[in-house]
């Protein structure tokens, strides 16, 4: 690989911090998007007639095109068109599915034949939760592609600098839009009085400016691979051997530190992202709140996580640790699940409530600060992104089913006892999966507990 000469736009900080905003912006709107019905659980059954088996099909239809092979398909075309072509297409994918999504809680839907005939057949499902988990599906399809493509522009644009950090701050953001749909769901609903459509309608539309933010990098990152070939840090054409072939997934796919990191993250986001989907009725129920009560306290979740995961980003990109994080983490997490399921309910009490869901939400920034910036470190450049949408593919497979399982149990038991033990076996399942790779790495030294600035540049 040849010397650099000149400084590159990813030298300048203002400029790869710009990139970090552009693309953490965009996943901000996605996750806003992702939970804007969480909140609006009890209006959603008592508006649109659905119950929680049928709010569980709901949120696991965010992954279901994901789990039967989208997500291996974006990974070629991530690693074979690159960056710019996944993003603009990911960000295209998810304001399509906004539009399907806000077609079928419309009141205008409800008088079309079309509903009329969806809703004839598979009656348990109503037509509008029908049409709504249509466009959820084709959401997920741009949203976890786009997460897979955020993760790999930058390990591009940070390479050897702040990588952690920056992955931090973007995750970071990210949480936040849970934490403002959570308080802007409720007032923009009761607002239009009751509606679940004005805040589907709001969300959607930020996911519009998304598009835009990626229109935006592409610009940059267009003269930034410029920049590349002029230094002769890149090529226009690669060599065979840089070549990204799709037998390269079997290489992926053969790899043991692969379907750890994989198992780990599908095993720990199946006991964060469904719990989100549940968690405010959960509290409603638990604490005997209204809805934008309890929507409102577990709006406290990614705070925390907020603030310590670019701190945490700053100690892995130093002084590493990045194994031991994922030990540490998972243990917070189950010991924050069992606390649900027996403390809460044994002593109701908000501070209570509110306590265990912002340590449950360091435990949602020591995981993943530490898991994605550690795939760069045992997985190929070359086939990076496929490595990620792979990852990722294992994670929609656990998404997609765990929503409908707790779903199926609370509608079964009558409560929200049993799906918190389940999340509690996941959870240590997770820590031993954690404990796996810390073994590995002593083992084969990945150098996951190195940090990740280079002391040379």
């Amino acid at each position: 690989m040849a010397e650099k000469t000149h400084k590159l736009m990813n030298d300048n900080p203002f400029l790869r911090w710009t990139v970090l905003a552009l693309v953490a912006l965009t996943m901000f709107f996605a996750y806003m998007f992702v939970d804007v019905m969480s909140p609006l659980k009890s209006l959603v059954e008592s508006s649109l007639g659905w119950n929680s088996g049928v709010f569980g099909k709901y949120a696991a239809s965010e992954y279901i095109l994901n789990v039967f092979g989208f997500l291996l398909i974006a990974g070629v075309i991530l690693d074979k068109l690159g960056v710019r072509f996944s993003g603009v297409l990911a960000a295209g994918l998810m304001v399509l599915g906004a539009l399907i999504k806000f077609i079928g809680i419309s009141e205008w839907f409800q008088t079309t034949a079309f509903c009329g005939w969806l809703g004839s057949w598979w009656t348990e499902m109503p037509a509008s939760a029908k049409m709504a988990s249509l466009g959820f599906m084709i959401f997920g399809c741009g949203c976890e592609m786009e997460g897979t493509n955020v993760s790999k522009i930058l390990a591009k644009w940070f390479k050897g600098k702040e990588m952690a950090l920056a992955m931090g701050l973007e995750m970071a953001i990210a949480r936040l839009g849970v934490f403002g749909v959570m308080w802007i769901a409720p007032l923009i609903s009761a607002k239009f009085g009751g509606s679940v459509i004005a805040p589907l309608g709001f969300c959607g539309a930020l996911l519009c400016v998304g598009l835009l933010n990626f229109l935006v990098f592409g610009v940059m990152d267009r003269k930034f691979d410029r920049e590349l070939v002029a230094e002769g840090l890149a090529t226009d054409e690669k060599s065979p051997e840089d070549e990204f072939h799709v037998s390269d997934l079997g290489a992926i796919f053969k790899s043991k530190m692969f379907w750890i990191v994989a198992l780990l993250c599908v095993l720990y986001y199946s006991a964060i992202f469904p719990f989100q989907r549940y968690a405010p009725n959960f509290l409603e129920e638990t604490l005997g709140v209204d809805a934008a009560t309890a929507s409102r306290l577990f709006s406290c979740f990614p705070i925390l996580a907020m603030c310590l995961t670019p701190f945490l980003g700053f100690f892995l990109d130093r002084k590493g640790k990045g194994a031991s994080m994922l030990m540490i983490g998972s243990v917070i997490m189950i010991a924050c699940h069992l606390c649900f399921a027996f403390l809460l309910p044994a002593f109701p009490s908000k501070w209570l409530a509110v306590t265990l869901i912002v340590i449950l939400g360091v435990s949602f920034s020591l995981v993943p600060a530490a898991l994605w910036p550690s795939v760069p470190k045992i997985i190929d450049e070359k086939v990076l992104g496929s490595a990620y949408c792979l990852i990722f593919w294992v994670q929609n497979v656990g998404l997609c089913l765990v929503p409908m399982l707790i779903g199926a149990l609370r509608q079964s038991t009558g409560g929200y006892f049993v799906p918190m033990l389940v999340f509690s076996c996941f959870g240590i399942l997770a820590f031993i999966f954690s404990i796996y790779l810390k073994r590995e790495d002593v083992k084969k030294g990945y150098g996951l507990e190195l940090p990740n600035i280079r002391k040379d540049e």
